[in-house]
Formats: structure tokens, sequence, C-alpha cells
């Protein structure tokens, strides 16, 4: 560790570092990630999946190269007049052009008529930029020479399609835009110096280009493929998870400036001091986030591998660039706030420090106010969570395609816009749709294309899609076709496939999170050695977690106004607030480990918060607010999932590490560390103080 501390900070041999790095970079920014292209977010069902298996065998069916745009024409809800239905009937003959082949069928108008469809055939486009440009070129026609107040969306799946790849047109540029943004401000208000904060916003920055290229490069090689959903996130934690580990290598750094008279032997023992923490921490949202590696959703798996590629990358840069890069400069960098070699250190008599000792003197009234706090918020909101996002309601702007939608199940049958799908062997096609019409729910069975060996059955609904009527639907059809003897009966489609991908996603939720919990644990039992201090702060973590997700529901009901929490949010916050809350612990417990090898629990407690109080808090709220800006995007998924990391990770900060757990330290006394015995760590041990005694002694640079 000595060495290559040593190696990292020398004046012979940092520069040796920072070349490395800068070639390394350039070789990685040269090779690129290989991808091509926007993409929007994958279901990724596995292929054991019902309707997984129905897509793959509609892949044989004669129009499996097809898909399909509905435009939808109406007037404010008022009447379609003559004149509407023979411009529609004009326009969607106009539309033929457009068509895959060269027709469009009559436009149908509801029994309402109020609403008239008009079900376009197309080719399916891989590419974003031409689907685009496809659905312009359809809308632009549907919408030629209409008659005031008549108006054409275009919705469907070809609309969907083009309506989510907008929304994450340009949405890696923006978020980290913002992200940049927002971390130059809060690091700015942190140093309050004109240019240190360049410095670890400038490698961190460097840190997150990389992280991006690797990772899809690394998920490429799985066979993986990252959409612009997965690369958001892994952008925000590369900067939160990098900005955390430089602010506490920075105020490490501060400190022993203030001991050591030459910047680079004080780099290289705060290096010594933090790196441990942020290597226990970094490990452990690592391993946690691997973990989703054995998810069923290809999503959550994508998700896991490429921010694990990306928290590695973050980590790396923090114990081997940033201090080298810091280094070259002199302690002019931090001006005007200097630490000076010989300077008090006023942490151990400022606000934190008055905080430890009010909290040591009542531990046991603190932390119960402190559990009442989490149990509180978690029981007013947690018990009320609704769980399950339709299609339609996945916007914080509601795109043209979910009003086509809206008009359509409003208009005609609900279930409509979206059929069940149907795959039964050919022979026996009509019995299965005959029975399907005998299902509650069912409103029509027609029997469809077929391969002569199997035959596709459209199931029309009555009730709207992704509701959970319509998931009773589903359920009753299986139930119901899996019974047709010789039929083979599958039922996909959009309903269908929704309800798999909940099913799956609570498999995957039960299965993961008591995995991340036990490794989470083992880590910090390997880090404390210890197994009272890893129990209490895994305690104090989970209870963030619910106290965070109650008092999330209730601004998502109360302030946004959300109907429900989509499928994957309670398992990426969970995992993201667990191991990321357990960071600030690992940073605040392993000083106060340290601490207490000198000065016993107690006084160590409050050394270890008087030093770490302040930067633990920046951290803390540049996280949060890091989180926070996933909000740009106009996905309620990613929104619900920042704020819940962005109340969680405050909660961590503000209550958890500042004084909850403390308070469990005080109450615990020496048992906190139960079974270890406390002893110095190799860089305090006696044969290790004279060489750094002797170098304090060099002149100040």
């Amino acid at each position: 560790m000595h060495r290559l501390t040593d190696f990292i900070t020398a004046k012979k041999t940092s520069w040796i570092v920072l070349v490395i790095a800068v070639a390394v970079s350039a070789a990685i920014f040269a090779l690129g990630s290989g991808s091509t292209g926007e993409s929007s977010p994958g279901v990724g069902l596995p292929d054991s999946a019902e309707s997984a298996q129905v897509a793959a065998l509609q892949a044989d069916l004669p129009a499996a190269d097809a898909t399909s745009a509905l435009l939808v024409f109406a007037r404010d809800g008022d009447e379609l007049t003559e004149a509407d239905i023979a411009a529609i009937t004009a326009n969607a003959q106009s539309l033929a052009d457009e068509s895959a082949d060269g027709f469009v069928p009559p436009p149908t108008v509801s029994e309402d008529g109020t609403t008239a469809v008009v079900v376009v055939p197309l080719d399916i486009i891989d590419d974003v930029t031409e689907q685009a440009d496809r659905a312009a070129q359809l809308r632009e026609i549907a919408n030629a020479d209409l008659p005031d107040g008549l108006e054409a969306l275009l919705t469907g799946p070809e609309g969907f399609a083009v309506d989510v790849a907008a929304v994450f047109k340009g949405a890696d540029f923006t978020l980290l835009l913002t992200t940049v943004i927002v971390v130059a401000v809060l690091l700015l208000i942190t140093y309050r110096s004109p240019w240190l904060w360049l410095v670890p916003l400038a490698v961190v920055g460097l840190a997150d280009g990389l992280a991006g290229i690797v990772a899809t490069r690394i998920a490429a090689a799985a066979g993986i493929t990252l959409d612009a959903s997965v690369t958001g996130i892994l952008s925000v934690l590369v900067f939160g998870a990098g900005t955390n580990y430089a602010l506490l290598l920075i105020a490490r750094y501060r400190d022993e400036l203030r001991l050591v008279a030459d910047r680079r032997v004080a780099m290289a023992q705060a290096l010594r001091g933090a790196g441990p923490a942020i290597i226990a921490s970094g490990s452990t949202v690592v391993l946690s986030l691997l973990t989703l590696l054995f998810a069923q959703l290809t999503g959550n798996r994508a998700l896991g591998l490429a921010c694990a590629a990306g928290v590695v990358v973050a980590m790396l840069f923090a114990l081997f660039v940033l201090p080298a890069a810091l280094v070259l400069f002199g302690r002019g960098l931090f001006w005007p706030y200097v630490p000076r070699f010989g300077s008090e250190n006023t942490a151990h008599r400022g606000v934190w420090f008055r905080l430890g000792t009010a909290v040591s003197r009542r531990p046991v009234a603190v932390a119960i106010v402190g559990v009442l706090l989490l149990g509180g918020l978690a029981v007013a909101g947690v018990p009320q969570i609704k769980v399950g996002l339709a299609q339609t309601e996945r916007f914080t702007s509601v795109p043209e395609a979910v009003v086509g939608q809206e008009l359509v199940a409003g208009a005609f049958s609900a279930g409509s816009g979206s059929p069940v799908v149907v795959i039964a062997n050919a022979s026996s096609a009509d019995r299965v749709a005959a029975e399907a019409e005998n299902v509650d729910g069912v409103v029509s069975a027609t029997v469809g294309e077929s391969t002569g060996e199997i035959t596709q059955v459209d199931v029309v609904l009555d009730a709207a899609a992704e509701t959970e009527e319509s998931f009773a639907a589903v359920t009753d059809l299986r139930a119901a076709l899996h019974d047709v003897d010789g039929a083979d009966a599958l039922v996909g489609g959009l309903d269908a496939q929704t309800l798999d991908v909940n099913a799956a996603q609570q498999a995957d939720q039960n299965l993961l999170i008591p995995l991340i919990l036990a490794l989470v644990f083992l880590v910090l039992v390997l880090l404390l050695r210890s197994i009272v201090a890893p129990v209490l702060l895994l305690l104090t973590v989970v209870a963030s977690f619910f106290g965070s997700l109650g008092a999330s529901w209730l601004l998502f009901e109360s302030v946004f106004g959300f109907p429900a929490i989509d499928t994957n949010v309670i398992l990426f916050s969970f995992l993201f607030l667990v191991a990321l809350g357990v960071d600030y612990n690992i940073f605040l417990v392993t000083r106060a480990r340290e601490e207490a090898v000198q000065h016993g629990t107690k006084t160590g407690m409050i050394r270890a918060l008087s030093s770490t109080g302040g930067v633990i808090t920046s951290a803390g709220i540049l996280l949060a607010a890091v989180f926070a800006v996933l909000g740009v995007l106009p996905l309620i998924t990613l929104t619900q999932i920042g704020i819940i990391v962005c109340i969680g990770v405050l909660l961590d900060t503000l209550l958890v590490r500042t004084v909850l757990v403390p308070a469990l330290a005080f109450i615990a006394g020496e048992r906190f560390w139960w079974p270890s015995k406390l002893h110095a760590p190799a860089h305090l041990a006696p044969e290790s103080a004279a060489p750094e005694s002797a170098a304090s002694a060099r002149p100040a640079k």
C-alpha cells in the first residue's frame, strides 16, 4: 500500500500515472462504443415467458416483417360530419403510397360517430431516424386539407415506438449537461474556491465518458444492448459516486496538509486513509449491481452490468488519477481557504463536534426519535403504494400516441387498440377462437394469419389495455385455452407481455433484495471485522429506504399525480439506496474505528463525526441533486427513481449518518465492534511513524 500510494503521489512518478491515464483514455475514445444510433428501452423477457414464445412464433407468420400505424381522427368529442368522413377517406387513399402493400383499408368509424381510425400497414424499420421521418410523413399526409377542428393523431405500435424513441432523442446530452452544471455549482459551493472544483470535475467527467464506452463494450460482449435509459442512469451514477469519492479524498487531503509539510506526502497519507473506505464503498456498490446478473429481465441485467463497470471506472479514477492530478498543484489550489502546515483543524470544535457531543449525552432518546421518524414516513406511504404503470401512463408529458390511444379506447371497444394475440395449431384455430369468445371480458376472437402449421387468433377485450380487468381476462384466457386439447395455444400481446413482465420483475425483486442485503452485510463484516456494527448499519439503511419510499409515494400521489410507480422502480431504488447509503456509513464508521483505537468508541465516534460531517453532508447533498437530475427526462420511471434515491440519500446523510448511527454506537459502546478488538491500522503503527515525521519536516510546497 505504501509503495503504491508513493508511486501515485511522488514527484518523479505521479506524472507517469497521468500519462498512462491519458493514453488509455485516448485509446478507448478512439475505439468508441461500437453502438449505432439511439435506441428505446426494450422489454427483455426471458424466452420461457409465454408472451415471449408468442412473439417468437409470430416471426414465422407471413406478416412477421410488418407493423402498423393507427391514425385516429377526431374533433373535440363532437360527431364527425360527412365532410369530415370524405376528407378522412381521401387522406386514407393518399396514405397508400406509404403502405407496405400499397393499400390502406377505408376508415372505421365508431358507433357514436366521434372517432375514425385508419390502419396503415408498414414495413418494420430498425433505424430510429428513418422511423421518425416516416412517422412525420404519415402525420403530414393524414392532416392534409382536413376541415377546421378535425385532427389526425398517430398511435398504435408505430406511434408508440416513435414517441418513446423521441423521449430519449438527445437524452444523453441533456442529462450530461444538466448533471455537469449541478455538480459544478455544488462543488463550487462546497470548496468556495474559484479553481479547486475544476480538478475533480474534469477527472470525474473523463471517467464518465470512458464509463459509457467501457460499459457498452462489455454489455455487447455479453450479448446485451444498452438503451438510453440505462446509459442515463449510468452517467448519473458515475458522476454521483465519482464526485463522492473525490470529496472524501480531498477532505482527507486537506486534513493531512495541516499535519504534513510536503503536499505529496500529505496526499500519500490521505490516500492510505481514505483509500480503504473508497474501495469498500465502491466494492459494495459494484457487488450489489452485479447481483442483477441473476435477474430474469434483460433490462435488469443490462443495468447491473453497465453500472458496475461504470463504478469501477469511477473508483479507479478517484484512487489513481485524481491524487496524481491534485499533487501537480501547490496548496494555493485551495485558495482562499488554504490549509497551512501546523494550522489548527477547527473541525473538532465545530458544529459537527457539538452535534456529536449532544447526541452522546442522550443517545437512547435520539435513536428513538430517529426510528420513529423513519417508521412514520414508511407507515404513512408504503401501505398505500400502487405498483404498475400502463404504457399510456409512463410519460410526464403526454405524447401524441397516448392521446390517440385514449381516443380509441373511449370510442371503440376499450381493448381494440391492443388485441390479445393467441398462437395455436392451425387445425385447432376455430376451436380456440370459439373457446376464447366464451371467456368473460372477451368481445371477439378472429382467426387470422396462418403458416399452415400455426395460426394467429386476434382477441379483443372489453377492458382497456394494461388494467387489472385486462390482466384478469388474459389470465382466464390462458387457463381456458391451455385446456383446448391438441391446440398448444399460447397467449401473448401487450397485456400478456405486461403481465409477464410484472411477474418476472416480482421474481427478480424477491431474489435480488435478500442477495443484495447479504452481500452488503458481508462487505461490512470484512471491512469492520465486526458483527454488531454491520447489523446496525444495515438496519438503518433499510429503515431509510422504507422511509424514503413512503415519503416519495406521498409526493407522487399528492404533488405529481402519478397513478402508480413502475414495476422496476422499487428494485432499482432499493439497490441504489442500500449500496450508496452504506457508503456514508462506511465513510463514517471506518474513520470512527480509526479514531477509536486511540480515543475509545464514544470519543472516536464524536471525532469521526467532526472530521467527516462536512464532507459527507456535502457528498450526500450532491448525490441527491445528481439523481434528481433524472427528472429532466419525460419518463416517469426515471423521475420516480431519481426522487426516491434523492430523498433516501438526504435521509441517510442528514438523519441516519448524522445522528442515528452515532446514537446506536454510543448505546452499544465497545460492543459496537464485537467480536473484534480494536488495533491500530498499519499506517499508524509505530514503525511507520518515523519516516512520516521526518517527511513532515520538509519545507512546505
